[in-house]
Order: C-alpha cells, then structure tokens, then sequence
C-alpha cells in the first residue's frame, strides 16, 4: 500500500459489497466505502444530513444514485452480484481504490470487479495489513465510521479516476457458503453502507431468489418488510424503494423441509441470569387444491351511510365484489349493508356458486350511500347467522363514522356483538378515514378474536380489503395452539415460556407464517407442539427447539427488540381499552428507554434535558401524555390506534419511532429550516391535516436525530455526546475517559475487536457500558 504513503488518493468503493452470515445485523465489518484521502486535508465520509455543528460540506464526495442487489441461494451456496451506479459530486477528480472487508469465516470465491464493464484484479490483504490501513485513514480524516471494519482481512484492487461530475457503475460478483443454524439459512446483505453518500439513495433493489429440491416453507426478514412470491420449490424475495437512506443491513432466513408444517425456533439470551428471548417461525405447506382447502364462512357487513357518498361507496363496492369473486364452492357467505336501517342479501347464509354470486354482485350494484350509522344493529344482524362453529368464520366490518343510530354506547356495543359470536367468528374491523371511534374498532376486534384496520383518507378502501381478504382467504389450520415442553421442567413447564405475542394465535393461512415471539425462563432442550384444526379435524405436531443459556454474541440480538415492539404495543393497547395502571406505564417507559423506541407517549426521552435513569419521573410524564388515548376519533384518535397496531404485530425491527415504517430504510425528509419548521408547509383547505402530518414528521425526524440503535444498545443524544441507555448516573461518575484517534483509543478497538469498534463507530463523544466497564469516549483536541 504504497499509495497511501506516498500520500496518492485513496478511496474505498461504497457500496454493499458482500454476504456475511456470522455477525450482528448492527456490525458492518464486510462493507466497503468511497473515501477520498488527499495530502493534508481531512475528508469525512458524505451523509445525506448534515453532521453536527453544520460542518462544511467536504471538497470531494459522491452519491450513490442506483444499487441493485442479486442473490441466486441454492442450498447453502450464495452467488451474488451487485451493481451500484455513484456520482462525483465534487468538484475534483477522485482516484478511487476499491477495498472490500472480509468477513472473519466468510469463505468467499470467484470475487470479479468490474467498473463500466471493465475487469480490475484485486488481491486478499492479511488482517494486520488491512487493520493498518484502516488505522491510518480513521488518524488521518478524524472519521471514526471505519472503525466498524478493523480486526479484517480485506481486498484491494487498483486506481481507477472519477473526474468531477462522472457517473461510474461498478459491478461485484461473488459466491459464498452461507452460514446454517437451528435448521434456518443465514443469507447478510451489509446493505448499510450505502447510508455513507450525500444525498438519498435514488433507486434501491434487491431481489433474492431461493431454490431447492424440497418445499421451501420459513422465509422471514427481521430487518426489512420484504415480498415473497412462491412457485414450488422457488421462491423470490424482493425490497424495492426510492430516495431511501438504508440505516441495517438486509437479513434473510429460510428453510426447506418435506411436510405439511414446519417450525423453528430462534433464541437470544445476553445474561444467564435474566430471562431470554425466542423467535418462533411456522409455516405451513402450500398449493393446496380446492378440494383441499377448509371451507369457510364470510359475512361482509358494509357502511352504506351519508358520509359514504360520493368515491368511498363506489370503493367499497369494488371491495364487495372482489370478496365475492374470490369465494369458492362449498363456502358460505352473506352481505349485510347499514345506514340507520340494516339490510342483508339473503336472510341466511348463502352456499357460495355461480348463480348466487351474480346474484350477490347484483345487490351490490343496487347499493347507496345515505342515512344514520346503526353500527349495534349491523354487526347483530351478521353474528347472529352464525351458527357453525367448526368452520373458520369472518365478518369483514366496514365502518367511515360513529355510531349514530340504534345503540351508541361503544361498551354495550362491543358487549353485544361478544354476546352473538357463538362461533368464535373472527371481526376483521376496517375504519375508514378520521372520523371513526377507533377505540370502539380495537375493542370489538379484540372481544372477537380478530384484528382493526385503518383506512387514511387518501387511500384506496378496495385496495386495503382486497390485501388482506388474499391473506386470509385460505385458513390451513384454525384455532391454533402452541406449547413449549422444556427438558427437566417438570410441572413447570407450562410456565417455561411466557409473554408470547401475538397473544393468541387463531389461524395458519396458506402462504403465510406466524412470526411468534415470547420469553422463557428455564434454557435447555425443549419440544414445541402446534395443534389446530384442519378441515374440521383436529391435528398435532411435535417439533424440536433449543433454549440458550447464554448466547455468546448478538447474531440473534433483534429478537429482544422485536420482542419489545410488540410488548409495547400490548402495553399500550391494555392502557387504552382496559384503564391505566402504574406498573404498565413503569415498563413501558423502561422498555422505551432501553431499547429505543419512542411512542407518542414517550417521545419526551428524545429531550437532552431528560433524564434516563430517572424512571418515576419519566413515568409520571408518560402518564400525562396517555390522556391521548382518550381521543377516539379524528385524527390524532385513528394516528394513535394506527400505531399501536404497528407495534402488536412488527414483524421487523423498527428504528427509534417503533417500527411502524419501512424497516431498516429512513425516508428522504422535507426541507427544514435550522429551526425545524418545515418549508411550504400548505395553508387554506386541509390545512389541519397537513399540519398534524408535518408535526408528526417533524416527531419522527426528531426521534431519529435523538436516538440511536447499534447492535444490542441504545443511544440517546445528551448535549454533545452520546449516552447508553444502560449507564446510570452512579456508573458514569466511574467512566474511563479515552481520546478519540489517541493510541489508546485504537488499542481499546482493537482488543475487543468487532464487539466495541461497532460502539465508537459516532463523530461525537460516545459513553458507554462495555460488560460493566465505563468508558468516555472524548473527540480529539483540534
């Protein structure tokens, strides 16, 4: 690496190059980066928002405009090619040195690089070497973000020139034998990297195709809400986004098994003494044929009311008749329409065939908006057909208003409809717009074994129906049960796992998974039974599973904050329907602290002036902001319930605001001003709407600026630094204090290797809590 001594241009190529299947999502020790390293000057890497201080922009950087990821996995062998198309933005010629990290076990071959199709060599470099090199571009740019790559090997390939303003696409490609644990495939995508760019990633692709001789059943992301497609034995996830910030790295677990269901179980357990975690995956086997599939039974009871004119009737129209046009022979069905009068298709359930869908599709062209909302007598009207218990039941309840007519009492109304559900009917609720008692809605799906939907105004009401009406419209197994039999607990062990959510697991539909998490007590060898009904008989299956004593690293580290998002949202759902309690709000504010994620209750932690370990005080402050949840309607009521049902079912990793967004990928934000009022924010009509939707961006953009997530910890902001969540105001009068780029500093990074440099990974003062060890970590002297 003589270049460097010569003082010659170096820069490490951004993108993400490689799949490591062996670290924490949070560590990014196989990415490579552009940095631009010129003879006395300092170059920090680009961001897409300024970095503290409002620092001058440096005199050479670029964006990364498209990335486009491809994964072909057959067995545990990964090929894979990225391409990223970056552009030189400054206004100096960059000479551009590409150097791809090593994973510390990856097995790697069949490495090409090519820049606008033409091929560089590129050489392996010892970890010493690498490590060296790192070192001396962290001293010299004073940008500790590389830090997050030493303590690996490395590939080096030779100089080629980006002149100002040149486009330049490089193209990866490589092959690499996955990591397998607990019978899942481990596929890592450090896609992280492309967060160092200076503006927004344009364009962002991934697609992984998965091949195998036997069914391919679990396929689940933590990190990002992905789509998979199946055709047999192949499967295609795909992660499309534009103008995007990847904050993790894109993760990716799969199985193949013969057999109808298949489940595993992932555990993450840091402290011996404490509970653990467990993730448990089900899936079961799809391509069913008709004659196959349960039948079913569907009433789709549907707001006809005056607020219901105009585009909002003529939607929920389309969404009827794509139910109806869905349904198949041998299911029951009926539709049950309301304003201040209730009127149904037939006065019974109708056996579904093609002469009473035209004739059902008919009824729903007749149908206008007009009159009161009698919601009591409408869902009344529905239950009662129901009288077959051993079939899966749904009432698809569709709703833009308050009750206004009949009975308007939302406790007697959620009582009524508990009284005429015999069957266990699941009430899927659809609120349409702002003005529903989103209470109301919450509390009727969970009286009745089902779940609430929000509709913005802005969205397309057959668009939401017709999403959820795919995923449910083949139930493989009902009224599903889960045991967890643990080894040597004895009578104990129905008390080995507990606090799993979701709470109750009803139904396993075709082409879906369960995503179940929960805590358990005792470690050790441990037998998991799925039992439920299928085509009205009952069945049984036994599976095995292990409980960590210990976990030795934080590969499985997302489970605890999965597990926390969604103990969060039960929190908050209790405090909503049921009334308050101290203790729920204590847990909620400790389980926000810790594992950052901030609600609209306990957003004040982002305030520097608050502190964390002050957990009463923190309470008694959430406490007042939970008078919040008396608003049922309007805006703020539907954004609250909206939320929270984000949080009960994550099924990824959320960033600080809870995880109700696109996981792992940070939107491009408005323009602001450095006091933080948005710019064009819209007055006139609809103002209110666009204001609460600037307050609530401004929130969120708040929360990311305040708060930060790095493998299994915490950060908030606090003044100048950056504070552990787990570091009390007694630990920290005992922390070490270290000099960022000091020789100390390197020497700390490097005895504890990927574990700590991932923590100094902040431009500001960090402190923080290593095993019990304190250290202040201080910016250099300038």
């Amino acid at each position: 690496m003589t270049r460097l001594s010569h003082g010659r241009y170096l820069s490490i190529l951004a993108f993400a190059g490689l799949l490591w299947t062996t670290v924490s999502v949070s560590q990014s020790n196989a990415q490579g980066l552009l940095v631009n390293v010129q003879p006395g000057e300092r170059v920090r890497l680009p961001r897409p928002h300024p970095l503290p201080g409002d620092r001058p922009a440096p005199p050479a950087t670029y964006q990364i405009k498209e990335l486009d990821v491809r994964a072909r996995l057959l067995d545990q062998v990964a090929k894979v090619q990225v391409s990223q198309t970056f552009v030189n933005t400054g206004s100096t010629q960059m000479e551009v040195c590409f150097m791809f990290p090593l994973p510390y076990d990856g097995a790697i071959d069949q490495l090409t690089l090519l820049v606008d199709g033409k091929e560089y060599p590129a050489k392996l470099l010892p970890k010493d070497q690498a490590r060296s090199i790192y070192e001396s571009i962290v001293r010299k740019n004073q940008d500790p973000a590389l830090l997050e790559w030493m303590g690996t090997g490395m590939f080096q390939t030779s100089v080629f020139p980006v002149p100002p303003g040149a486009q330049r696409k490089v193209t990866l490609r490589y092959s690499q034998l996955c990591r397998k644990m607990h019978g899942l495939t481990d596929f890592l995508f450090p896609l992280s990297t492309a967060r160092y760019t200076s503006r927004p990633v344009e364009k962002l692709n991934v697609e992984v195709t998965i091949e195998s001789s036997d069914d391919i059943k679990n396929v689940y992301s933590p990190t990002h809400a992905v789509s998979v497609t199946r055709e047999g034995k192949r499967a295609t996830v795909s992660l499309t986004a534009e103008n995007q910030v990847p904050i993790s790295d894109f993760r990716l677990f799969y199985d193949v098994e013969a057999g109808k269901l298949t489940t595993r179980v992932l555990s993450y357990r840091p402290k011996p003494d404490d509970e653990g975690y467990f993730l448990l995956l089900a899936s079961s086997k799809i391509e069913k044929s008709d004659a196959e599939r349960p039948k079913k039974t569907v009433v789709f009871v549907v707001d006809r009311s005056g607020s219901m004119s105009g585009e909002k009737i003529g939607q929920a129209k389309e969404a009827l008749k794509f139910v109806l046009n869905k349904l198949r022979e041998g299911d029951l069905f009926n539709i049950v329409a309301y304003d201040s009068s209730v009127e149904s298709f037939r006065p019974e359930l109708q056996k579904f065939d093609d002469q009473t869908r035209q004739a059902a599709l008919g009824f729903v062209d007749g149908l206008y908006a007009g009159g009161s909302t009698h919601i009591d007598g409408a869902l009344g009207a529905a239950l009662g057909q129901l009288v077959d218990s051993s079939r899966p039941s749904y009432v698809l309840f569709l709703t833009d208003g308050l009750p206004t007519a009949g009975e308007t009492n939302e406790m007697k109304i959620v009582a009524n409809a508990k009284a005429a559900n015999q069957v266990r009917a699941r009430v899927v609720a659809f609120g349409v717009g702002y003005d529903v008692n989103s209470r109301l809605l919450d509390k009727l799906a969970r009286a009745n074994f089902g779940q609430s939907e929000y509709v913005r105004p802005d969205e397309n009401i057959e668009q939401r129906v017709s999403m959820l009406f795919n995923r449910i419209e083949s139930p493989v197994m009902t009224d599903v049960a889960i045991r967890f039999d643990v080894e040597g607990a004895g009578d104990e062990s129905a008390a080995a796992v507990n606090r799993l959510y979701p709470k109750e697991v009803h139904d396993l539909f075709e082409g879906e998974q369960l995503v179940l998490v929960g805590r358990y007590k005792k470690h050790g060898t441990a037998k998991v039974t799925v039992t439920g009904s299928t085509s009205g008989r009952q069945q049984s299956f036994d599976f095995p599973a292990e409980l960590v004593e210990r976990s030795a690293d934080d590969t499985f580290a997302f489970i605890e904050k999965l597990w926390a998002q969604r103990r969060i949202g039960e929190i908050i759902d209790e405090l909503d329907l049921v009334g308050r309690n101290d203790e729920l709000i204590k847990e909620l504010v400790e389980l926000s602290t810790r594992h950052g994620i901030l609600t609209p209750y306990t957003s004040f932690l982002a305030d520097e002036n608050v502190s964390l370990g002050d957990l009463a005080s923190n309470a008694r402050q959430a406490e007042g902001r939970l008078d919040r949840l008396s608003v049922t309607s309007g805006r703020d009521g539907f954004s609250q319930r909206e939320a929270k049902a984000g949080l009960q079912r994550a099924a990824q990793v959320g960033g600080a605001a809870g995880g109700a967004g696109f996981g792992g990928l940070s939107p491009a934000r408005p323009a602001r001003s450095r006091s933080g009022a948005l710019r064009g924010a819209g007055q006139g009509q609809g103002a209110a709407d666009r204001q609460g939707a600037a307050d609530e961006d401004l929130a969120e953009v708040a929360a990311e600026e305040a708060v930060r997530k790095v493998g299994a910890k915490s950060f908030y902001r606090r003044g100048e630094r950056w504070v552990d969540s787990t570091v009390t105001d007694e630990l920290e009068k005992k922390a070490r204090r270290i000099e960022q780029f000091s020789d100390e500093y390197f020497e700390l990074a490097d005895r504890h290797g990927r574990q700590l440099s991932k923590y100094l990974a902040f431009d500001e003062a960090v402190l923080l809590n290593l095993d019990g060890e304190i250290y202040l970590v201080e910016p250099a002297n300038p």
